[in-house]
């Protein structure tokens, strides 16, 4: 069973993600011009393994509304080898609400998928003060929910959780990856992995919205995972960072 579950994904993704620990993502820095002018370009992100890049992603979204529906829009994003253009995944974003607190319909979701094979999806829940998403296997299983670091127990999102927020750890902000059976977002929870997006220098955040994120991944993650799991920090960036930088 864990052989079949193993070779859903393309031999690319078998080749990069079997033995992957850790991922480095990077978002291409637009030009200054374009920033300044407020134009939108399509987000395109490099992978990095090892500090080898490894493979890019160019989302597919008309300009119109990437400009006046930023956070939301829809997009569809395959991810390729370098070297080969070979697909490791496939991302597809459907337009829905905002992300936003007491939603009870229209929740923020993404699917995954690579060799035409589906590997999951993830989907936003209903939250208060924490935002909160339920990653599901192709079998429609539940197996991680992700959510920011929380504190005074779990009613807030704790910003100083990934280091002191006025020395190195600045503009540390993550999602932490828990078990499937965190029934909320209790701080003190044990995780398993991360979604960490890096600090940035002084220039880049002045001048462009470009993010870095670096991907932490559950040790016992099958290839799959992995795959959903690099595919949920483009879909986090949508959401949360993406013309909207600080939110």
């Amino acid at each position: 069973m864990q052989s079949e579950v193993m070779n859903r994904g393309t031999d690319a993704l078998k080749s990069h993600m079997s033995d992957c620990e850790k991922m480095e993502i990077s978002q291409t820095r637009r030009g200054c011009f374009q920033e300044i002018l407020g134009c939108e370009a399509r987000t395109e992100f490099k992978y990095y393994i090892g500090g080898n890049h490894v493979a890019s992603s160019l989302e597919d979204a008309g300009c119109i509304i990437r400009m006046f529906c930023s956070a939301n829009y829809p997009f569809t994003t395959e991810i390729k080898e370098v070297e080969t253009e070979a697909e490791l995944l496939s991302i597809d974003r459907p337009c829905r609400l905002l992300a936003g607190p007491c939603k009870c319909c229209c929740f923020q979701e993404a699917s995954f998928s690579s060799n035409n094979n589906d590997l999951g999806r993830i989907k936003e829940t209903c939250w208060y003060c924490v935002p909160s998403y339920k990653i599901y296997d192709h079998e429609e299983k539940q197996k991680y929910l992700l959510h920011p670091p929380t504190c005074l127990g779990g009613m807030c999102i704790n910003f100083c959780a990934e280091g002191n927020p006025l020395g190195a750890g600045c503009f540390r902000i993550s999602f932490r990856i828990f078990p499937a059976d965190q029934s909320d977002t209790d701080g003190d929870a044990p995780y398993l992995g991360m979604i960490l997006k890096k600090p940035k220098s002084l220039l880049t955040e002045v001048f462009t919205d470009a993010a870095a994120y670096e991907v932490e991944f559950p040790k016992e993650a099958t290839i799959n995972d992995k795959g959903i799991l690099m595919g949920t920090t483009i879909f986090i960036n949508a959401i949360h960072f993406e013309g909207n930088e600080g939110q």
